[in-house]
């Protein structure tokens, strides 16, 4: 296994180890997400944060919820600002069909040249797949990206 991979995770990431987990689907990627975060708290992978992430959080409404995912956002080292570059790559990848908040954190994790962008949005996803010629990164759910980890 790699020991020091850059990973940007999105604010569905953050929040699901505190989702309900009474379904498979959540409890398993909560499950993967939480094994990610040892690796962020033993320093042997990097979380890149972002001014981004830090006004997505800002916006939930339950305030214990919020406070959680601070909590876990302080593992990230790394903070990238907002540049005009990154301004001028989310507003291209807007033009493709991502909503603003995840083309913003695209271009915030592409700056960063992260070796993965984590999420748990399936639109983001399948938006990611289509467009992956074109995204200067890849997008994984958090399950399947720690499986490919495994087998490595």
């Amino acid at each position: 296994m790699k020991t020091k991979y850059r990973i940007y995770m999105d604010v569905c990431c953050f929040n699901r180890p505190f989702d309900d987990w009474s379904q498979l689907r959540i409890r398993l990627e909560a499950e993967a997400i939480l094994t990610i975060i040892n690796y962020f708290q033993t320093e042997e992978w990097l979380l890149i944060g972002s001014i981004a992430l830090d006004s997505e959080i800002e916006q939930t409404p339950d305030l214990e919820k919020k406070q959680q995912v601070k909590d876990l956002l302080t593992l990230a080292k790394t903070k990238i600002s907002l540049t005009e570059v990154i301004e001028e790559r989310t507003k291209m990848l807007v033009k493709l069909g991502f909503k603003s908040f995840d083309a913003l954190h695209l271009a915030y994790a592409e700056s960063a040249i992260v070796d993965v962008f984590l999420t748990t949005d399936d639109r983001l996803l399948n938006k990611a797949t289509l467009n992956q010629s074109i995204l200067k990164l890849s997008v994984k759910n958090p399950i399947s990206w720690l499986m490919e980890q495994s087998n490595d």
